[in-house]
C-alpha cells in the first residue's frame, strides 16, 4: 500500500473501533430480545431521524448513484428523488401502524388479512431474502470502495467491511445501530457536501462539466439519455424499495410514537430531496476529471483520493464508507428480527425461548451477515443488483402493504396472488430480452401485475371473517412469548 492507502486504512480502523465502543456504551443495559431488536421501542425524534437519514444515504447513493451519474449525468439524481418519494409516502401511509406494536413487516402484512399464518410465513421468507439482499448490496459497495482505497483484493475488502460493522451490531443490537447511524449521518452530509462543492469549484463550475458530458446526459434528470420510461422506472424501483424494505418498517416499530416517526420521516424526505443533487454532481465531476475509469462505481473514491487535499479527503472517504456501514447494520438487524420472529416460528412451530433471545439474536446476526457476504462475493454491479432484487422480491410485498392498509376487502388469497404475480412478472421481464430492453428494470410491470392479481383474486374469493381486532390479538399473544422476560 502507498502512503495514502495506509493513512486511509488507519483512519478507517480507528473509525470502526470508535463505532464499536459507541455501540457497546449505549447498549450496556439491554435485558430482553425487544431491547436488542427494537431498542425498547423508545427512540426519540433525533435518533429516528439520524438512523433513517443514514440508511437512506446508503450504498446506492455513495457508490451506485454516483457511478450512474458518471455515465448518465443528471439521471443520478433519480435515485434520490425516488428515495425521497418513498420515505414521504411511508410517513403518510404507514407511520400509524406504530400503534400496533408490530415487530416485523410480515406481522403487519398478516394482520391485514386476518393474521393468516401462510401469508406471514411466505412474506417472512421473502423479507428475509430482501434483507439479506440489501445487506449484500451494502457489502458489495463498501468492499469495492475499500478495495480501491486500500489497494487490496475486492474479496478481502468485502470481508473487512463485513467484520467491521458486524462487531458493533452483534455487541449492541439495534440500539448500537441507531446511535452509530446518527453519528454517521452527520459525517455523511458533511462529506458529500464537501466533495461536491470542492470538485465543482476545482473544475471551474457547471459549464465545464456540461462541456465534458454527453449533451443528452445534462438534460433534466438525464431523461434525454435514459428516456422517460427508463427514468420513471429507476425512480419507482427506489421508491418501492423504501416502501417495502423491512429495515424502514423497523424504524416505525421502534419509534417512540406515531408522531415521532412521522416527523422524522418527513424531515428525512426533505433532506434527501436536497441530497439527491449531490451524487449527480459528484459523478459528473469525476467524469469531467477522469473520463476513463475502469468501473463507474469508483467515481466517488477517485475524487476523494485524487482530487481533494488529504485531510478533507479522509473525511469524505470515511463518509462514503459510513454510508455502506449504516445501511448494512440496519438491514442486518431487520433480517434477524424476521429470522427469529417469523422464520423460526415457521420451522419450529413455537416462539424462541424469551430468556435465550439475546443469544439467538447474536448467532442469527452472524448467520445473516455470512449469507449476505456470500452474495456480495458473487457480484460487482450495485445498481443492477439492487433493482433486480427489489423488483423480484419486493413488488408483491409493496402491493400487499398498500392494499392491506387501505382496502378492507383484501384477503389472504389476494395477498398470495400479489406475491406470486409480482415475482413471476419480474422474472419474466428479466428473462425476455425485448421486455428487459423496453422496461430497463422489471418494477413497473411487476407492481402492476401484483396489483391486478391481488385485487382480482380478493374479489373472487370470500371476504376474511376475522376482524382486525381479533387478528391483532392473535399476533400480540404470539409476540408476547418472546418479548417478555421470565419472572425472577
Amino acid at each position: 500500500m502507498d502512503m495514502k492507502s495506509t493513512v486511509f486504512m488507519t483512519g478507517f480502523l480507528v473509525y470502526i473501533l470508535a463505532m464499536i465502543w459507541l455501540g457497546w456504551f449505549v447498549s450496556r443495559k439491554q435485558k430482553s430480545g425487544e431491547d436488542f431488536l427494537l431498542g425498547g421501542r423508545s427512540f426519540p425524534f433525533f435518533l429516528t431521524l439520524g438512523t433513517t437519514v443514514a440508511t437512506m444515504v446508503g450504498t446506492g447513493s455513495s457508490m451506485g448513484a454516483v457511478g450512474f451519474a458518471y455515465v448518465n449525468g443528471w439521471a443520478g439524481a433519480l435515485y434520490g428523488l425516488g428515495g425521497a418519494a418513498g420515505i414521504l409516502l411511508l410517513a403518510w401511509w404507514f407511520a400509524p401502524v406504530r400503534q400496533h406494536r408490530f415487530m416485523t413487516m410480515s406481522e403487519e402484512l398478516s394482520y391485514y388479512v386476518g393474521a393468516n399464518r401462510l401469508v406471514k410465513n411466505i412474506s417472512g421468507v421473502l423479507m428475509l431474502v430482501a434483507s439479506i439482499g440489501w445487506l449484500g448490496a451494502h457489502m458489495l459497495g463498501g468492499g469495492m470502495y475499500l478495495a480501491w482505497m486500500a489497494k487490496i483484493e475486492p474479496a478481502t475488502a468485502k470481508w473487512i467491511v463485513a467484520l467491521g460493522f458486524a462487531i458493533y451490531v452483534v455487541i449492541g443490537g439495534y440500539t448500537a445501530v441507531v446511535w452509530t447511524d446518527t453519528v454517521q449521518a452527520i459525517i455523511l452530509f458533511v462529506g458529500f457536501i464537501l466533495i461536491a462543492a470542492i470538485s465543482v469549484y476545482q473544475i471551474g463550475g457547471l459549464n465545464h462539466i456540461y462541456d465534458a458530458m454527453d449533451p443528452a446526459a445534462v438534460t433534466m434528470l438525464g431523461i434525454g439519455k435514459l428516456g422517460g420510461l427508463h427514468a420513471l422506472s429507476l425512480a419507482m424501483v427506489v421508491a418501492v424499495g423504501v416502501l417495502a424494505t423491512p429495515s424502514y418498517r423497523q424504524r416505525i416499530y421502534a419509534g417512540q410514537s406515531v408522531d415521532t416517526v412521522r416527523r422524522s420521516f418527513v424531515m428525512t424526505g426533505v433532506l434527501y430531496l436536497f441530497f439527491s443533487l449531490l451524487p449527480a454532481l459528484i459523478g459528473m465531476a469525476a467524469r469531467t476529471m477522469e473520463p476513463n475509469l475502469s468501473n463507474a462505481s469508483y467515481a466517488f473514491p477517485y475524487l476523494a483520493s485524487e482530487v481533494l487535499p488529504m485531510a478533507i479527503g479522509m473525511v469524505v472517504l470515511i463518509a462514503g464508507l459510513s454510508a455502506t456501514l449504516s445501511s448494512a447494520s440496519s438491514d442486518a438487524v431487520a433480517g434477524v428480527s424476521i429470522l427469529l420472529r417469523d422464520v423460526y416460528v415457521m420451522c419450529s412451530g413455537r416462539m424462541p425461548d424469551r430468556d435465550k433471545v439475546l443469544v439467538y439474536s447474536r448467532l442469527a446476526l452472524v448467520a445473516v451477515i455470512g449469507l449476505a457476504l456470500l452474495l456480495a462475493l458473487l457480484s460487482d454491479d450495485i445498481i443492477g443488483y439492487i433493482t433486480k432484487m427489489i423488483a423480484t422480491v419486493m413488488s408483491g410485498l409493496f402491493i400487499c402493504g398498500v392494499l392491506g392498509r387501505f382496502w378492507p376487502r383484501f384477503n389472504w388469497q389476494g395477498a398470495l396472488a400479489a406475491l406470486a404475480g409480482g415475482s413471476a412478472m419480474s422474472i419474466a421481464v428479466m428473462l425476455i430480452e425485448d421486455w428487459a430492453k423496453y422496461w430497463s428494470n422489471p418494477v413497473i410491470p411487476a407492481v402492476t401485475t401484483a396489483l391486478c392479481a391481488g385485487v382480482a383474486v380478493s374479489l373472487l374469493t370470500p371476504r376474511c371473517p376475522i376482524t382486525p381486532e381479533q387478528a391483532l390479538a392473535v399476533l400480540d399473544d404470539e409476540r408476547a412469548q418472546m418479548e417478555e422476560l421470565k419472572p425472577v
